[in-house]
């Protein structure tokens, strides 16, 4: 019988945290954009790489952190992901110029990618002995992700309000030395035997950021353009280049054998898609509140908190029974449906709309599908997983959300742009141009429902047990 860890709902504390604020860091800068331009000189064009430094280190490098994680322990890499992190968040708070600001929102990024998938084996190492303990677990670890990226839209908003946007990266330094100093709570595992795949780690690697690249560059470029055309296609040849490093290396970045785990790869493009309607849309929210209904940058912040306390209830206090009494399959999809019908009520935005009436409502329908979706479709993708593949599973997952967060939002700026809303200061033309986003995102959504309805397979339950949460997620 496993040994279990009498500390280890605190320890749980510092991976939630941890992940927290590791999501919180692709958003928090979103309403501070205006004043870094002004003072660090940026030209329109480049002030989106502030956000897209960060999620393309993060992104490109989630499997290979995952990777190490696997091989040299867990906490070891959790300590130098934090150790990173800080570093990048010194860098970006101190920046004079556009550049060094880019150079520590992507080393911020590298922090996170080796955080992120060390805390999921952290959190198997410490709940894998049950099934029931894990899936609250998982609740609230999950519940801390959207959490992060909505309260980053609000904490961003008072930083930049009341104090000055160097501020949004100094709070990490605390946060960070306190959670290093809380690290003795975490299990340690001995190192593995094995080697990095480096050639493989640097194929996988570039081949994501240059596809994320390619398609956040895009709506600028034009997607007809040929260095559009051509970053896609070098893209695709690295990613190629990369299975075929796997299928021939002694010991691979990321085992191929690990997508014949039931429901991994379903789960995982589930997650994607769940990315790629989220975050476009509170993206747009936090626009049409500050740019339609004419809110502050605190303000607007302050709207989405709604949002965030449902998640935050909803995931811990709801989504772990569901999935124990009725498996992943119907809450991923059923989540998926509710989000769908959230963003197509937000599409009936209106130039003249309210807070109240245009945004409150609909806002927390969608909220609640995100708290349907998400901890199922986590769940489903590493539930049959060794723990020595923890790390490598969450690598994976992390990393298709993410990289669909970014494609999405991508794709969906362009749409938003196609139908107005890049015209400021017409309020009928950015209303349109929102509401086209929101359409979109609900598309997207539907989308994911479909895929999981259809070759998502359900629970296998086992006769005679009824304990809620006991039998093993099967998708």
């Amino acid at each position: 019988m496993p040994t279990v860890d009498p500390r280890r709902w605190w320890a749980l504390l510092v991976l939630a945290t941890a992940q927290f604020m590791v999501i919180m860091d692709t958003s928090i800068i979103g309403v501070a954009l205006p004043e870094m331009q002004r003072d660090l000189g940026f030209s329109p064009g480049d002030l989106q790489w502030v956000f897209n430094a960060y999620v393309i280190a993060f992104g490109g490098l989630l499997v290979l952190g995952g990777r190490l994680s696997d091989l040299f322990g867990a906490r070891r890499i959790f300590v130098s992901g934090w150790v990173v992190l800080i570093a990048g968040s010194v860098v970006a708070a101190a920046a004079t110029t556009a550049w060094v600001e880019i150079v520590g929102r992507a080393v911020q990024g590298v922090g996170g990618a080796l955080i992120a998938p060390a805390s999921m084996t952290l959190l198997m190492m410490l709940f894998g002995h049950s099934p029931k303990e894990l899936g609250k677990a998982l609740a609230l670890y999950g519940a801390a992700a959207p959490a992060g990226g909505t309260a980053g839209v609000f904490l961003g908003g008072v930083f930049t309000e009341w104090a000055s946007w160097p501020w949004i990266f100094i709070i990490y330094v605390p946060i960070g030395v306190a959670t290093l100093a809380a690290t003795g709570l975490l299990p340690a595992a001995a190192p593995r035997r094995g080697a990095v795949d480096v050639l493989g780690a640097a194929a996988v690697t570039a081949g994501l950021a240059l596809a994320v690249f390619a398609v956040v560059r895009a709506p600028e470029t034009g997607w007809s353009d040929a260095g559009t055309i051509a970053q896609l296609a070098a893209a695709a040849a690295l990613l190629a280049l990369f299975l075929l490093i796997q299928r021939s290396v002694r010991t691979p970045l990321m085992p191929l054998s690990v997508w014949r785990t039931p429901g991994l790869a379903v789960s995982n493009a589930a997650m994607a898609l769940l990315g790629a309607a989220w975050i476009p849309m509170w993206y747009f929210l936090n626009l049409y509140l500050q740019q339609v209904l004419g809110y502050g940058a605190f303000a607007s912040g302050a709207a989405l908190l709604p949002m965030t306390g449902l998640l935050m209830v909803f995931m811990t206090l709801i989504t772990a029974r569901l999935l124990g009494r009725w498996g992943a399959k119907p809450l991923v999809s059923g989540g998926l449906l509710v989000l769908a019908v959230g963003l197509l009520w937000l599409s009936a935005v209106e130039p003249t709309g309210t807070f109240l009436v245009d945004v409150l409502p609909a806002s927390l329908v969608a909220a609640t599908g995100m708290s349907l979706a998400y901890i199922p479709a986590m769940m489903a993708a590493i539930s049959g997983v060794g723990q020595e593949e923890a790390g490598l599973a969450s690598g994976i997952v992390n990393t298709t959300y993410q990289v669909g967060s970014a494609l999405g939002l991508a794709a969906l700026t362009a749409v938003a742009t196609s139908q107005g809303a890049d015209r400021l200061g017409d309020l009928p033309a950015l209303t349109d141009g929102f509401s086209a986003a929101f359409t979109g995102a609900a598309a997207v959504a539907v989308l994911g429902a479909l895929l999981t309805a259809l070759l998502m397979r359900g629970e296998r339950r086992r006769a005679g047990t009824r304990r809620a949460g006991a039998e093993r997620v099967d998708a």
